[in-house]
């Protein structure tokens, strides 16, 4: 399985139990979806490795309990301490029309109310407090807060992102 072809599901934090269970934060606003896996990708050295789950389980709010087999020390459990977890993207749940999920709207064509055509999502920059579309326009790049109130409209089918900013915020990057 490659990266690509996955999605972040979270990271390995800390040991549970000398049997081998670990906790794991959930990168998401629904945990619970996530509470019977089967099984799961580890990013060990740059690869995904498949770890197929003997029991998981909700601990407190946003992590998940999770017991793998061949995992059954603290030693075991140390060697996947901090490792990334990823899901295949067939097993994202479906979201409604106007939502999305950040590696969808790659490639789409951003146009705004007042300016026009914009330009394409290049990616999309979630690493601030705020998420940021990052638009190549001819080369430059702009970026708009991916704010409830901008987005007017989000077509999947036409691959197009109808925003609505504040006079002058594209122009400050032209």
């Amino acid at each position: 399985m490659k990266k690509e072809d996955c999605f972040y599901l979270g990271k390995i934090v800390k040991k549970y139990s000398f049997k081998g269970e670990v906790l794991a934060k959930l990168d998401t606003d629904e945990p619970e979806i996530y509470q019977n896996l089967d099984a799961v990708f580890l990013e060990l050295k740059n690869n995904l490795i498949p770890f197929f789950v003997e029991h998981s389980q909700l601990h407190k709010t946003e992590l998940l309990r999770l017991k793998f087999e061949d995992v059954n020390s603290e030693a075991d459990a140390d060697s996947i301490l901090k490792c990334d977890l990823y899901l295949p993207l067939d097993l994202l749940p479906k979201l409604d029309e106007d939502k999305f999920y950040f590696h969808e709207i790659i490639g789409f064509t951003v146009t705004d109310k007042n300016f026009g055509q914009v330009g394409i999502i290049k990616a999309v920059n979630d690493s601030t407090a705020q998420s940021l579309f990052e638009i190549d326009r001819n080369g430059k790049e702009i970026l708009i807060p991916m704010n409830d109130e901008f987005i007017v409209k989000v077509d999947k089918k036409q691959k197009t992102i109808e925003v609505s900013t504040p006079d002058g915020l594209i122009d400050l990057y032209l």
